[in-house]
């Protein structure tokens, strides 16, 4: 549509729903309503849909500025299925079975079989000795930090070498702040649930092939926990859904819109953009940072943005790094490496980007997305993207062989990238979804809340879109 098409749908037809942010979650919101026949607009303030799923060609070269890869689980085929994407979707090699992490000069593969543990230099005999009386470790009272629960159940030398190192790679985090209920909710449940991890495990893993036996798999199996992307990378989803959105009777995508002002209106609710135009709808989903949301809502209700204000942003930067043949000694067999805080090395981890997918560099050259900053570095975004390049080619040169310069370089900043929850998490969300019942007609969603994957994000908006069209939302 048109501007002018956009601004005539404001003033003009009466909106069932209106949600501001077209990331993953307003996209799948958006997407599922105007399937269930909904009047629906997606107002989007950049110019494109996808939020910080943006995949990007230059050349030969293809990288995503914004998360890298989707987990393959029951609701993301379903949505492949119903998008038509299953076809175009390409799986990571074999070799992104293998996970490296950074030890003194080196990186270490994780093991890849249990008997094998005992023998590898991350762990050794000490730590698995942890792992065998983890099932006689006591539960927990009340919440704790990630770093707590670890600890306390395995080890140091676990949260150092391993849980230390995830951490940072998926939410840039800090684990002595990450709460565990809220971060790693599964784990919690486990110790809850079955008094120890390893029993916990035991019994998923029994579930899941009792599903099997009684052909109640809800995907076929090939595609169980696989890592996929396409050929033009993860923006092809969001892409679809925008597309999809558009393509509807009565969805629309109105990029370029920045909403300014919320306010209930007439039983429904009224949307203020930077242009002035005012956009009417029965109902309003804010499927924004929790920042933005924030913001919006303060005018509004004060006590709808408090716990909103307190959810952190740390800035992280992807810095790509593509190099020529004969540069690199180490093979990039894997699916990359993550560096612990305690080798003291600033780079969280990086990918082998042009490992895990075809077409990602050109013919015989290599592409590696590091990640830098951080919870536990937020300064190292002050540095400029020369001085991010470089440092992150210095943290990466001895653990990788690393014995020339890049011929391609592209640094992508994020202000404020992965939301962060930390201690309170919980109670933060019960604290706004108690302000949200004074407030009928008004609906969050975002990576803030339940789940901060893509995947998360994709099954939360089709969740809260059902419960919309149940007249439960």
């Amino acid at each position: 549509m048109t501007a002018s098409d956009h601004d005539a749908l404001a003033k003009t037809q009466s909106i069932d729903t209106l949600i501001i942010g077209a990331g993953a979650s307003g996209l799948a919101a958006g997407w599922a309503l105007a399937r269930g026949g909904q009047r629906v607009t997606v107002l989007e303030a950049g110019d494109t849909p996808g939020g910080n799923i943006q995949s990007r060609r230059d050349g030969e070269w293809q990288i995503e500025i914004g998360p890298n890869t989707l987990m393959v689980k029951p609701p993301l085929y379903r949505l492949l299925r119903e998008l038509d994407l299953t076809d175009e979707a390409i799986f990571a090699g074999e070799a992104g079975k293998k996970r490296y992490i950074a030890k003194g000069k080196r990186v270490l593969a994780l093991p890849t079989h249990p008997l094998n543990a005992p023998f590898n230099p991350l762990l050794g005999p000490r730590s698995i000795g942890r792992i065998l009386r983890e099932p006689w470790v006591g539960r927990g009272a009340g919440e704790e930090t990630l770093a707590q629960f670890v600890e306390r159940r395995l080890g140091r030398n676990i949260l150092d070498y391993l849980v230390d190192p995830f951490v940072s790679g998926v939410y840039a985090g800090d684990p002595a702040r990450l709460s565990v209920q809220a971060a790693m909710p599964k784990l919690a449940a486990m110790e809850r649930e079955h008094g120890s991890l390893i029993r916990g495990g035991l019994a998923a893993m029994k579930r899941a092939k009792q599903e099997r036996r009684e052909g109640n798999e809800p995907m076929p199996s090939e595609w169980r926990g696989k890592l996929i992307s396409f050929p033009g990378g993860i923006q092809t989803l969001t892409d679809r859904l925008a597309a999809e959105i558009d393509a509807s009777s009565g969805g629309a995508i109105a990029c370029g819109r920045c909403a300014q002002a919320v306010q209930s209106s007439d039983g429904g609710w009224q949307v203020t953009d930077q242009d002035g135009t005012t956009w009417q709808a029965k109902r309003l989903v804010l499927a924004t940072p929790a920042h933005v949301s924030a913001s919006l809502l303060r005018p509004l209700d004060p006590l709808l943005a408090e716990p909103l204000d307190e959810i952190v942003y740390p800035p992280v930067a992807a810095v790509a790094l593509g190099f020529p043949p004969g540069v690199l000694a180490h093979p990039l067999d894997g699916f990359g490496v993550l560096i612990p805080r305690r080798e003291r090395r600033r780079t969280l981890g990086a990918l082998f980007s042009s490992t895990l997918f075809p077409n990602r560099a050109p013919h015989g050259h290599k592409l590696i997305t590091a990640f830098i900053g951080g919870r536990q570095d937020p300064d190292a975004l002050e540095m400029s993207d020369a001085d991010l390049a470089r440092q992150v080619g210095k943290d990466l040169g001895d653990l990788l062989g690393i014995e020339g310069e890049p011929v391609w370089q592209r640094v992508s900043r994020w202000p404020r990238a992965i939301p962060q929850y930390e201690l309170g998490h919980l109670a933060r969300i019960e604290r706004l979804d108690q302000a949200l019942e004074n407030h009928p007609g008004l609906s969050l969603i975002g990576n803030w809340r339940e789940g901060i994957a893509v995947g998360d994000c994709l099954e939360n908006g089709q969740a809260l879109a059902r419960r919309i069209l149940d007249g439960k939302g």
